[in-house]
């Protein structure tokens, strides 16, 4: 039985150029491409065969070397890895990737079929490769999978975070004076990265005055507010003296009902009046 578990290891193996032609063959020609599309997928065809070719060895090894499927799962979670990063790369979907399986499965088995009738080969040792086969390819779409997406969780991660720096930059108005326009809602996230960036670029323009303009901001809620006065309080320290402006009518009411104390917080209604509070300084 393990002579012909060999065998159709090394037949795997020693076929999964043809046998990856015919995957990539079936699987390409139901896809519609345009012009430019052909082109730039004839440059990276190679790299495709070359990855075809590459899981379909994987196949061929678990057979030759049955006894230690805990490597064969090793070398699959490996090749789902960095097939799902570079497919990722790619800007491939993950649905059409994954519609790859079928054609794996289907023409693998095929060439077990042949080897098995030309060799006629014992069904106990066809029951053995199925218990091999069929959950390795399933490991493989699950390590392809997971890998694929937490590529795509990575770079989200990424733009999150720059979107965020973005989202709180402090604009130079005059030498020591600086503009902090604050839109849209505030999360946890975002109101730690208020405090490390607004006292890191504080230092960095050497500012005396910084306004803080709220006109962007449609909700204060408790954690906002006392978010602005930790940021408020850790600028004084650095010798940063803080102006609120901008507070909205319905902010205003919010503040009032929540009971903030804003009798140490200097508060303008506009950029402009803050601006002539601090020439007059």
């Amino acid at each position: 039985m393990k002579n012909e578990m060999q065998l159709l290891g090394e037949m795997i193996i020693n076929r999964r150029h043809e046998i990856a032609e015919s995957v990539h063959t079936n699987r390409m020609s139901g896809v519609a491409m345009l012009q430019a599309e052909k082109q730039n997928f004839q440059k990276i065809e190679p790299k495709f065969m070359e990855i075809r070719a590459e899981f379909i060895r994987l196949f061929g090894e678990a057979l030759t070397d049955h006894v230690d499927f805990h490597k064969s799962i090793e070398n699959v979670q490996r090749w789902g890895k960095e097939t799902g990063e570079y497919l990722f790369q790619l800007g491939a979907p993950l649905d059409e990737a994954l519609k790859d399986t079928s054609y794996y499965r289907d023409f693998i088995w095929k060439a077990i079929k042949e080897e098995a009738t030309t060799h006629g080969l014992s069904a106990a040792s066809i029951f053995d490769v199925i218990e091999i086969i069929d959950p390795l390819l399933d490991h493989a779409v699950y390590y392809f999978s997971l890998n694929y997406v937490q590529s795509y969780q990575k770079v989200l991660e990424q733009a999150k975070s720059a979107f965020l720096e973005l989202s709180i930059p402090i604009v130079p108005l005059i030498k020591g004076t600086g503009v902090l326009p604050l839109i849209g809602n505030m999360d946890t996230e975002r109101a730690q990265l208020l405090m490390d960036e607004t006292t890191k670029q504080a230092v960095k323009l050497k500012l005396g005055h910084l306004i803080i303009d709220l006109s962007g901001v449609m909700i204060v809620d408790t954690m906002v507010a006392d978010q602005l006065f930790k940021v408020i309080d850790a600028l004084s320290l650095l010798g940063v003296t803080t102006i609120l402006t901008g507070i909205r009518p319905e902010v205003a009411q919010t503040m009032v009902v929540l009971g903030l104390d804003l009798d140490r917080i200097k508060v303008q209604g506009n950029l402009h009046q803050a601006f002539m509070e601090i020439k007059a300084m």
